[in-house]
């Protein structure tokens, strides 16, 4: 028996789990290790953040996809990644062999030079953890007199998150400030000028303060770039990914920025057993967009790698499309499309991306004798 450790619940993971529970290898035993069995899809965050969606609408649970693949769940935090003994270290202790290892982890939150901001500070990533933050926050700044709360981050992830929070506290507290530190680059930078004037537009309209200036922490709110101080009550951080800290001394080859060095089939450059998906990984052959979008479009093709090294067969390359679809939601039901050079805007695309959402929820939330 080959023992495939899969280390994390990631999106790619779904596609693995979908995978061995539609066609269960007999010379394989898999085990996934996650400190939760629930997923959350971050591409309805914003939804949730504005009130559109329940908790559970976005939430995804692996026990029965597992159950039908007949993997084992080990609930458990990883702290540690022993490469020369091959074994996954976990917080209480155990250390779990493997022949194969596929990393699907996701990443922390950059939040260097905003410690001091101190509980004031409320990190986008771990998405677990902000999921139980977000309400005792929310309801906080609406018992507050004038309250004020700035997003750091001016990339898609910011942009949703800033008109998700104004919409959510313009239902709860009229007097709300909210700001958008979205650094010298401005927002979505490298996406067509016409979407961004649409979305520059769309903050405008809301009566979202946008500041494009560098911000550190500071006891009482962001220090800019300027020397003013910008007094907030809190700071939700959508400052881009960072590896988690167990993966540097894990003796995988690492890019400059510490993400795990993989090739074309997003097998490790450094250890062939060894895999790894999503914000944990970068392609050492091309630059690849740190989308959720990518991360699931991944996951058939680690699939099929995963059963091909087992079976001998050769491995297949994950090519990103040339141009990727972006919805960004608006905060109230409204949305804005960016294809390339084409954009669009309304009603309409906020409910074509509530279908693909929801489409994607259902696709692994139904068990599979219902299909």
């Amino acid at each position: 028996m080959t023992r495939l450790v899969l280390a994390g619940g990631g999106h790619a993971h779904l596609s693995v789990l979908e995978r061995l529970a539609i066609a269960p290898h007999q010379e394989l035993e898999v085990i996934l290790i996650s400190p939760s069995p629930m997923q959350f899809y971050s591409g309805m965050l914003p939804g949730w953040i504005a009130g559109h969606y329940q908790l559970d609408q976005l939430s995804i649970d692996l026990r029965p996809l597992m159950a039908q693949a007949g993997v084992h769940f080990i609930q458990q935090a990883i702290c540690g990644l022993d490469t020369g003994s091959k074994e996954v270290c976990l917080a209480d202790g155990q250390r779990i062999p493997y022949d194969l290892l596929s990393l699907d982890v996701g990443a922390e939150t950059k939040t260097s030079g905003l410690e001091a901001l101190g509980y004031k500070l409320l990190p986008i990533k771990p998405l677990a953890g902000f999921t139980q933050r977000w309400p005792l926050l929310a309801q906080q700044l609406s018992d507050s007199d004038h309250p004020s709360v700035a997003i750091i981050g001016g990339g898609a992830a910011g942009v949703e998150l800033v008109l998700a929070v104004r919409y959510a506290m313009q239902r709860l507290n009229q007097a709300v400030t909210v700001t958008l530190v979205a650094g010298e680059v401005g927002i979505l930078p490298g996406f067509h000028p016409r979407v961004r004037r649409r979305t520059q537009s769309a903050l405008q309209q809301v009566g979202v303060r946008v500041i494009h200036q560098r911000a550190r922490g500071d006891t009482q709110g962001l220090q800019l770039g300027n020397g003013d101080l910008l007094e907030v009550d809190a700071v939700i951080a959508a400052t881009g990914s960072q590896p988690h800290p167990w993966i540097a001394p894990s003796g995988l080859q690492l890019s400059a920025d510490g993400q795990v060095l993989v090739d074309q089939t997003h097998r490790s450059l450094s250890h062939p057993e060894v895999f790894a998906v999503g914000d944990v990984c970068r392609r050492s052959d091309l630059e690849l967009a740190p989308s959720g979008v990518n991360a699931v479009r991944a996951g058939p093709v680690l699939a099929d790698n995963l059963l091909a090294l087992i079976d001998a067969r050769p491995l297949s390359p994950y090519q990103p499309r040339p141009r990727a679809l972006y919805l960004v939601s608006c905060g109230h039901r409204y949305a804005i499309a960016s294809w390339g050079r084409f954009s669009a805007e309304g009603y309409w695309v906020w409910r074509w991306k509530d279908w693909i959402d929801r489409r994607f929820i259902r696709r692994f939330t139904h068990s599979k004798t219902d299909d």
